[in-house]
């Protein structure tokens, strides 16, 4: 089946904006679930995967990685955009050699990342030769041949770049990493990288391990629940009923986010008659609208302001036992909190004295308190300590190791903490490469490797050569998207392990090779044998997945089989690994991983169980903390926030309510009240009226990011609708990855080196339409026009404007 070129073209122009919405979900949701499913798939294939989605003998959700109840599970065990994401994989669109010689890569870069995602399902090897402008059909024993010849001519296994995905299985993580440490690097960036890379360094330092201390029963138990920079009702609709749950429980949610957002205010399930007929339950008790970047103010203020009423009335407000007995730097941080100005506090928050106070009382009252936390925490410069902060305020009460209490990171993709679990990190402990290494009889590397940002700066620098991707979409995934554009076009090879078309296809190296894979809902027998792969959610529950469908294309294979053959074709047939066992037989991995992955002792047994095993968390299980000092750690960190310059804004890129990371679902942002477009910038009234501009003016977006030397490094992203909101005064928000342009590739988090996202600097300029020729409105965001090279004027566009930082 080919595609035309007419599907799905927009003009977003037409764009509409209405009000919008005060609940999540409802009956809408399950409207919009049944039509982006029949669109994709058609009625039965539509009945079949939803009844099988996220069930004990179906298939894990392709989306996020939020855990089922234990032991209790809906008929209808799926939200909105998980819906959307199966409709998306299981689609009955396909993409093969006939699509390819039909549309140049100068065809396909015109247009948007939504129609590309639109076009189907990809179903056949495919490779740019260099010069080339089409992708041309390629045998696997061939394309596999020419992989390996490329990574055997390197100097060195450091100059090959291996990404990953977060929807990448256990089984499949594993056989990656051990196939790219038996080549010789630990070269791993992965997706996590770009997100929760904050809350992994963080949660590491102050207790011992990058992971949650929660499960669902522990919110559906808790007193108080903090949510800080999340945003459920789009990013993690799951999480709606598990917070309906502890409400009715007794529980205190109090959201803390830039906008009020939809899905923190009112909940209506569409299972539950209140939820159709009724106004649904209220999810926030208090909402405190903080300026972006304010997040660390506010922890350090409450901070403050328990001390002080510890001061007040001796042992009310501290766990004193937990202190002394399993917690260290506790005096000297508080004596730190101590000199916090409260007076800063509110203007780097916004927020009232009285609403901090509030927040403060409610923390004292709570005998069980949980902080959530996503993007909105961990893509700041102070990331990391805004995080450290957090974790403080909850081990000052001894809110670690108690049921109803705890620390919770909400993870994104559907598998991103198992494949750190499986070893997909670029500085993996020596107990782990030991291990890996007694296994199998190979010599892991013990350099440490290069993470995203790093990987596109040695790309662009000419260090690296050959970069594959298991899964994902790095170009649009990564900030400074010009800068990315370019490194990539300077490899040598590009490989791309995906189920359908993205923007990361169309710019490549001066070879490119499209291998096409099963997805989470597709049947995969090897030897006439059905596998079955696992995942790990964002609480450390591993358990099982079952694709049932059958695949879009005979010459699709899964992830597992890709890694597999490709380790024999690169390492001969002499090589200490069995690989062509593993690729027969995904139980053997398992066997392995038993052998290598702490927690994971017998595997295949333990995971079959309904709701297969939770991994051991020693904060969590034990209250023992396997940090430096053996102990929980108070970290001292310096109050840092984003003020607003003069004549400028703050903006934070954020999702679309009809998109997943990457992946355009449809152009309706129904909560924020968007229809049919993306490039909108989401500004308050006031600033509007400040800066001359009315609703409905298009504006060009410029960041502005001061260099060392002083000068100003300013990016440019063109016309965007402004739209009316009630963000804070100053701050503004827009889509990505419509605004990876305008993130600067060394604008990164302290210790993390996550790209920071929810801080840049920018100021608005009237749009004028371009000359004939040039980008025009509607093309693909984040890249240049397809006759130029990266870097040129065009959607995005890097320029030097050094004094636009003091006009």
């Amino acid at each position: 089946m080919t595609n035309t070129t007419d599907r799905h073209v927009f003009d977003e122009n037409d764009i509409q904006i209405t009000d919008p919405k005060s609940y999540a979900a409802g009956v809408p949701a399950v409207l919009v679930s049944l039509r982006r499913g029949l669109e994709q798939m058609g009625p039965l294939r539509t009945a079949r995967t939803l009844a099988r989605l996220n069930q004990r003998h179906g298939f894990d959700c392709p989306g996020c990685a939020w855990p089922e109840t234990p032991g209790h599970r809906k008929a209808a065990e799926f939200c909105e955009n998980g819906a959307k994401a199966v409709a998306e994989e299981a689609t009955t669109r396909k993409v093969g050699p006939e699509f390819f010689a039909a549309h140049s890569i100068p065809q396909l870069l015109a247009q948007t990342d939504f129609w590309l995602g639109q076009q189907g399902r990809l179903t056949h090897p495919m490779i740019i030769r260099p010069g080339g402008a089409h992708y041309e059909p390629i045998g696997w024993d061939e394309a596999y041949a020419v992989i390996a010849e490329h990574l055997r001519a390197l100097p060195s296994p450091d100059e090959a770049i291996f990404y990953t995905s977060g929807r990448t299985s256990n089984e499949a993580a594993f056989v990656y990493q051990l196939m790219i440490r038996s080549f010789g690097t630990n070269n791993m960036p992965d997706c996590s990288n770009m997100c929760h890379e904050s809350s992994g360094t963080a949660l590491t330092e102050t207790i011992g391990i990058g992971k949650g201390s929660v499960s669902v029963t522990d919110l559906e138990d808790a007193d108080l629940i903090l949510i800080a920079g999340q945003n459920p009702g789009t990013n993690h609709p799951r999480m709606l009923s598990v917070l309906e749950k502890a409400k009715a429980n007794g529980a205190t949610v109090i959201a803390i986010n830039p906008l009020p957002e939809a899905g923190l205010l009112r909940f209506k399930d569409p299972q539950k008659v209140n939820g159709v007929l009724g106004d649904g339950a209220q999810i926030a008790d208090e909402f405190l609208q903080i300026r972006i970047g304010g997040d660390q103010a506010l922890f350090q203020g409450l901070a403050k302001l328990l001390l002080e009423e510890e001061d007040r009335r001796p042992g009310t407000v501290l766990d004193r036992e937990f202190l002394d007995s399993r917690c260290a730097g506790f005096e000297q941080w508080a004596e730190h909190i101590r000199a916090v100005d409260l007076a800063t506090v509110l203007e780097a928050t916004g927020l009232t004295r009285e609403q901090i106070e509030q927040t403060a009382r409610a923390l004292i009252a709570s005998n069980a308190t949980i902080v959530c936390w996503a993007m909105g925490l961990t893509q700041q410069t102070h990331g990391v300590a805004t995080i450290e902060d957090a974790v403080a305020l909850l081990l000052m009460r001894g809110m670690i190791g108690k049921p109803g209490a705890g620390v919770c990171p909400v993870r994104g993709h559907s598998n991103v903490q198992g494949d750190r679990t499986m070893g997909i990190w670029e500085k993996m402990p020596e107990s782990f490469l030991q291990a890996l290494d007694d296994e199998f009889g190979i010599r892991s590397p013990r350099r440490h490797g290069l993470d995203a940002v790093d990987s596109i700066r040695a790309m662009r620098d000419g260090a690296a050569h050959v970069f594959m991707a298991m899964g994902g979409n790095f170009l649009s995934a990564t900030p400074d998207t010009d800068v990315t554009a370019a490194a990539l076009r300077n490899c040598a090879l590009t490989v791309q392990i995906s189920t359908k078309l993205n923007r990361s296809h169309l710019v490549h190296g001066r070879t490119g090779i499209i291998l096409p894979s099963l997805g989470r809902t597709d049947k995969d027998v090897r030897n006439g044998r059905k596998q079955l792969v696992s995942v790990e959610d964002s609480m450390s529950v591993v358990h099982l997945s079952r694709g049932g469908l059958t695949p879009a294309g005979e010459q699709l294979r899964s992830e597992v089989a890709i890694v597999c053959e490709l380790a024999q074709a690169l390492f001969g047939p002499d090589h200490p690994v069995p690989w062509r066992a593993f690729a027969d037989d995904y139980d053997a991995i398992r066997d392995a991983i038993a052998r290598v992955v702490p927690g994971f002792d017998d595997f295949n047994t333990r995971v079959r169980r309904p709701d297969g095993f939770v991994l051991p968390h020693p904060p969590r299980d034990e209250r023992r903390f396997h940090t430096a000092t053996r102990k929980a750690n108070f970290v001292v960190n310096d109050l840092d926030w984003v003020p607003v310059p003069e004549g400028r804004l703050i903006l934070q890129t954020l999702r679309s309510h009809d998109q997943y990371n990457t992946t355009i679902y449809g152009l309706d942002d129904r909560y924020r009240g968007v229809k049919g477009g993306r490039r909108v910038l989401f500004v308050n009234d006031r600033d509007l009226e400040s800066f001359g501009f009315a609703a409905g003016d298009r504006v060009d977006l410029i960041s502005e990011w001061p260099r060392p030397d002083g000068t100003v490094e300013a990016r440019r992203a063109d016309d965007f609708r402004l739209v009316p909101y009630p963000t804070p005064v100053g701050n503004v928000a827009a889509y990505y990855p419509e605004t990876n342009p305008l993130i600067p590739l060394d604008h990164v988090a302290r210790k993390s080196n996550t790209p920071v996202s929810k801080a840049v600097t920018i100021r608005l300029e009237a749009h004028t339409p371009r000359r004939e020729g040039a980008a025009a409105p509607g093309t693909a965001p984040g890249r240049p026009s397809p006759d130029s090279a990266p870097g040129s004027p065009g959607r995005g566009e890097l320029v030097d404007r050094s004094a636009a930082w003091d006009e």
